[in-house]
């Protein structure tokens, strides 16, 4: 009988530890598979005529400094990424209706749409600057602009900060006018957007102007997703992390700017 008691002891030690085993390798499987999971596409709402943040080159392709982040982002993903075109005064409606996943569109970080979406860590900084002719000197600072001509936009932001800040405006229907009037000495400056002016200067090439102040108000831009999509905002981000430590977000933004516009 003792020797009977003792073989049944043994065998339900035996069933019990092979079904704890079991039990675990289950656990270890299911481990397996959610660390397996992965986005497999990412859909993207973007405008493609925003150059040159997106915009096509003369192959008809999709490019620009947005359409390059997110592509790269997805690629580190292991994601494959499509890009749904839309304008801009459907773009958050679209992203609304889940037509796509995230807009990549220079989208600014403010409170209204902080309410209503999730961002992911800014992958563009920008701010008002002055731009001068390359021989000025004695214009260093937004307080310097007083009494000064300023050729703007009148309707922009930018028109607003010249005159808040003493200038005399100069009407002109653009960028590339503005910097005309002022290399033709009909006007002293112009305020405009970071981003554009370098965009002007570097597919220009022009030396004869040159950015003599920027104003502390920088802009954050970030890709823009709906609320309740936790996981794909932190995968994101973590390849704009991954590419900011390894420079090849800096390397992007170079390309398309001269400098980096990735930092503050």
């Amino acid at each position: 009988m003792k020797k009977l008691a003792l073989s049944l002891m043994m065998l339900l030690f035996v069933l019990v530890v092979a079904a704890c085993g079991t039990n675990q390798d289950e656990s270890n499987e299911n481990a397996t598979e959610q660390d397996n999971a992965k986005i497999e596409k990412l859909t993207v709402g973007t405008e493609g005529t925003y150059a040159p943040f997106t915009f096509h080159n003369e192959e008809g392709e999709l490019t620009g400094y947005d359409v390059e982040v997110i592509k790269e982002v997805a690629k580190r993903m292991g994601a494959e990424v499509e890009f749904m075109e839309t304008q801009w005064d459907s773009m958050f409606a679209g992203l609304n209706s889940k037509r796509f996943d995230l807009i990549a569109n220079q989208v600014g970080i403010n409170e209204d749409r902080l309410a209503n979406y999730d961002f992911s860590t800014p992958y563009t900084y920008s701010s008002s600057v002055i731009v001068t002719p390359t021989e000025t000197t004695d214009i260093t600072s937004f307080e310097d602009l007083k009494g000064k001509k300023s050729a703007q936009s009148l309707t922009s932001n930018y028109g607003a900060i010249a005159e808040e800040n003493g200038a005399e405006l100069v009407g002109v229907e653009g960028l590339a006018q503005s910097i005309q009037l002022i290399k033709q000495g009909r006007a002293d400056v112009t305020v405009n957007d970071k981003l554009a002016v370098l965009d002007y200067m570097k597919n220009q090439n022009d030396k004869d102007v040159k950015i003599v102040a920027e104003s502390d108000d920088v802009s954050e831009m970030a890709f823009t997703f709906n609320k309740g999509n936790e996981e794909l905002v932190e995968a994101v981000n973590e390849q704009l992390a991954a590419m900011k430590e390894d420079g090849t977000l800096t390397k992007i933004s170079q390309e398309w700017f001269g400098e980096d516009v990735s930092t503050k």
